[in-house]
């Protein structure tokens, strides 16, 4: 029989931001001899925080439920396709070493039946049937196999079945977040080697309950808490980020308001998404992804809600604000030195922050902001220009970007330039102040890239999450 082809990817913002990172998407001609081409894909994916490969596998036995011998015939299948993937990751492991590649090895195994039909059987019942117990048939087996492979390499292939793959791309929805979840997978695979237990470990397995374990345990928050205490350390926050503190502690006392939270990261996460897809151009392939682009999706569950709950505030601002213009200044908390700028123009046409006035000088403000910041570490100053636009029933959001790299200074570098701040007028100073909102850092070489205007229809909210 031959075997059927991959399930295709849900189209949903859920699963498809992993698509971003895309790199290549074959199996090279002399290996694929030991599976068919129609089920077998390889992708490989560069991610924030390293590379990702992964093996695509459709496995169709041919089953018939009037025998014993259904589990023999998949765990003989999966065997035969865990093999081929050891095979596949030994091999690029030797070749990301020598070019000294930090990369991740995964197994994606999608279950396929073919039912024999020669029989009175309900096919539709005994497909489901078997595709469930296929899922642990032969995990002794693959237990074996991974074992060897970890204790030759330090770095095993991790087997994900289908679904609970996409669960995992589902929940994370971030890259850097899926990466961790891959080394947190592997932490608990080289534990369970050391151990004197090797009966069906969780992290073989793959259930979806330790999805679960990585998203109840603390390392959902320890990037933004270490980067909150750095902001605090470099003056541009006077005080813990009151929000983060409520959400850590929840999470971390088990508290029923976790989920809450965790709700509404992933709802600002997907218009996060949304918002960075509308500055994409449709020209490109996302093989040609600008570094940009990956930038702003490299983002954090945290760092998507605390950018888009600034975006909802707006409707609950003061009406002189809204009227005049504001400025507000945000920080990755992914990413410590990547700062945020969000000038909400002002409603009066002839206004100093109206739209007309503010827009052709996002990169005079990104500059400014660049060479003020005082935080060693900034490598990229974003401005963002945003306007709410009420029309009948609907608000849109237009925004106007501009992205400003930074070459990071070193310390004596930052303490030159700190004096040389001093020596200025304290008058120009403030004034400098009023226009960008803030005390800011520096970069006389960085080049600017092109301004990019998007249009995106965002319903406003009065709930401030």
């Amino acid at each position: 029989m031959t075997p059927l082809n991959p399930t295709p990817e849900p189209h949903n913002q859920l699963t498809l931001w992993l698509d971003s990172y895309l790199q290549v998407q074959k199996v090279p001609a002399d290996e694929q001899s030991a599976h068919d081409k129609k089920s077998t894909r390889q992708q490989l994916y560069q991610l924030p925080l390293g590379q990702l490969r992964v093996l695509r596998i459709v496995l169709a036995p041919l089953v018939d439920n009037t025998k014993n011998d259904n589990q023999t015939q998949i765990g003989v299948t999966r065997s035969a396709a865990i093999r081929f993937a050891l095979k596949w990751k030994t091999r690029l492991l030797k070749q990301d070493k020598n070019n000294q590649i930090d990369s991740a090895y995964v197994l994606v195994l999608e279950t396929q039946p073919i039912i024999n039909n020669d029989h009175s059987v309900k096919t539709k019942d005994t497909g489901q049937n078997l595709t469930a117990k296929m899922i642990s048939a032969d995990n002794q087996y693959a237990i074996d196999y991974q074992s060897a492979d970890a204790k030759d390499s330090g770095i095993g292939l991790q087997i994900f079945d289908q679904q609970v793959w996409q669960m995992a791309l589902a929940a994370l929805q971030t890259p850097n977040d899926l990466w961790r979840l891959l080394r947190y997978h592997q932490t608990l695979l080289q534990q369970s080697l050391s151990s004197t237990q090797l009966s069906t470990p969780p992290s073989f397995e793959f259930e979806p309950y330790l999805l679960n374990q990585f998203m109840d345990s603390p390392a959902i928050y320890a990037q933004a808490l270490t980067i909150d205490n750095a902001l605090i350390k470099y003056g541009i926050q006077d005080e813990p980020n009151s929000t983060l503190v409520a959400m850590s502690l929840a999470q971390r006392n088990k508290e029923k308001i976790t989920k809450r939270f965790y709700e509404q990261m992933k709802q600002a996460s997907v218009l996060w998404h949304q918002l960075s897809a509308q500055m994409l151009s449709e020209s490109l392939t996302t093989a040609q992804l600008p570094l940009w682009q990956r930038q702003l999706l490299a983002e954090s569950l945290f760092s998507r809600h605390e950018l888009i709950r600034t975006l909802y505030q707006h409707p609950g601002r003061s009406n002189e604000q809204q009227q005049t213009g504001y400025v507000v200044h945000q920080h990755s908390y992914e990413s410590l030195g990547q700062h945020y700028v969000l000038i909400f123009y002002g409603q009066q046409q002839n206004g100093k922050q109206s739209r007309k006035a503010i827009a052709p000088n996002l990169a005079t403000i990104a500059k400014d902001v660049s060479t003020r910041l005082p935080i060693a570490e900034l490598h990229h100053v974003i401005v963002l220009g945003v306007e709410f636009i009420v029309e009948a029933a609907d608000t849109f959001i237009d925004i106007d970007l501009f992205i400003q790299p930074v070459t990071a200074m070193s310390e004596k570098e930052r303490q030159l330039t700190r004096q040389l701040q001093r020596l200025n007028s304290q008058q120009q100073h403030n004034q400098k102040r009023d226009a960008v909102g803030n005390k800011v850092g520096l970069n006389k070489n960085a080049k600017p890239l092109p301004t990019i205007t998007l249009s995106l229809n965002i319903p406003a909210t009065k709930n401030k999450s």
